[in-house]
C-alpha cells in the first residue's frame, strides 16, 4: 500500500474515532458526505475531458501499434535477406531494428508512462474539476457548519476538515514532553 493511501485511511480511522469517542461533540458540529463518482458523471465538462482523454489515448495507442507493425516488417524482410547479407550488413540490420525498438519503447514510455502525456494532459483536464469540485464542499461545509466530509466513492476518503478539530500541534506537543523535546 502506498504511503499517501495509508496515511489517508489513518487519518479516516482517527477521525472516526474521535467523532464517536466525543459524543458532546458530535452535537456540536456535522458530518456529511459526497459521492465524487456521481459529481463527476454529473459534471459535462468531466465527460467531455474524458471524451478527449479517450481520443488521445486512442491515437496515441495506434500510433504505438503501428510503429510495432513497422518494426515487425522490418524483422520479417531482415529474415528473409540475413542470409543473403554479408555479416556487417547483417549486425547493420539488426541494430536498426533494436534501435528502432528502442524509439517505440521510449515514445510508449513518454506518451503513456507515469509521467507521461497523458498523465500530464489528465491532470490538465480533470485537475481544474476537482478543485471546483473541493472549493464547492468546503464552501459548502463552511456554510453550513460540517466538521467533516467523507467521500463515499472509492472507499472513505476525508474531503474536507474544519481546522478548529485538528489537534496535530497538541500531539506534538505531547510528544515532545514524553520524548523531552519540545515541539512548536
Amino acid at each position: 500500500m502506498r504511503k499517501s493511501a495509508l496515511t489517508i485511511r489513518i487519518a479516516f480511522l482517527l477521525s472516526l474515532v474521535f467523532i464517536f469517542a466525543s459524543p458532546g461533540l458530535v452535537q456540536a458540529q456535522k458530518t456529511g458526505y459526497v459521492d465524487t463518482e456521481y459529481i463527476l458523471q454529473n459534471i459535462p465538462e468531466y465527460q467531455d475531458a474524458q471524451n478527449e482523454i479517450e481520443e488521445l489515448s486512442k491515437a496515441w495507442q495506434e500510433e504505438i501499434e503501428a510503429k510495432y507493425a513497422e518494426v515487425d516488417q522490418m524483422y520479417k524482410a531482415y529474415q528473409a535477406d540475413a542470409v543473403l547479407l554479408p555479416e556487417d550488413l547483417r549486425q547493420k540490420r539488426e541494430q536498426e531494428i533494436v534501435d528502432f525498438e528502442r524509439e517505440i519503447k521510449d515514445l510508449q514510455k513518454q506518451r503513456f508512462g507515469s509521467e507521461g502525456d497523458l498523465f500530464k494532459k489528465r491532470q490538465e483536464l480533470i485537475k481544474p474539476i476537482q478543485e471546483k469540485i473541493f472549493n464547492a464542499i468546503e464552501e459548502i461545509a463552511t456554510k453550513k457548519n460540517y466538521g467533516f466530509i467523507f467521500d463515499k466513492a472509492g472507499g472513505p476518503v476525508l474531503m474536507y476538515v474544519d481546522a478548529k478539530y485538528d489537534i496535530s500541534d497538541e500531539v506534538l506537543d505531547q510528544i515532545g514532553s514524553i520524548m523531552g523535546v519540545r515541539g512548536n
